[in-house]
């Protein structure tokens, strides 16, 4: 009998041991989890206000942020189309500031993520008052060596 009991609770004792084992590594998962969602979230609204914001006497800086904060067929656009987006925007003489003022992760994985936002973009033509635009924006995300990117952003239409 005593050899029973003895057996008996180091049994439990194992049980318990790796119970708590699986539970923490659970814990962990779950951190991760959230931790990775929030660096998507973060990424999402900086890429969507970094492409929605451009100030035509700064216009290289302005580009270099679009690519910078782009990855995949996105970047490979913005490059391709640098040379007329400068052209345009010099000539159209405005400013804009994007502010995401609500964003939210809808799905992501390890290496793929998609984000909504609304998006106030403030656009000041030269010489005239600042207009604010509503925005909807759905943006891709993928991760980089050096972070998470934006692949591929669109504007989504709001229904009447």
């Amino acid at each position: 009998m005593k050899v029973f009991a003895i057996v008996l609770v180091v049994a439990a004792a194992a049980f318990a041991g790796w119970f708590g084992w699986e539970w923490a590594r659970a814990t962990d998962s779950a951190d991760e989890y959230t931790e990775t969602r929030q660096e998507v979230l973060r990424a999402g609204e900086q890429g969507i206000a970094n492409l929605t914001t451009l100030d035509y006497q700064r216009v290289d800086e302005g580009l270099d942020r679009w690519i910078e904060s782009s990855t995949g067929t996105l970047r490979d656009s913005l490059r391709q189309s640098r040379d007329d987006s400068r052209k345009r925007l010099e000539e159209g003489k405005s400013t804009t500031v994007g502010k995401v003022v609500d964003a939210a992760v809808t799905e992501f994985d390890q290496e793929n993520a998609q984000v909504i936002a609304a998006v106030e973009v403030t656009v000041t033509p030269a010489g005239s008052e600042p207009v604010v635009k509503r925005n909807r924006f759905e943006a891709g995300l993928s991760r980089t060596e050096s972070g998470w990117k934006l692949s591929s952003l669109r504007a989504v239409e709001v229904g009447t």
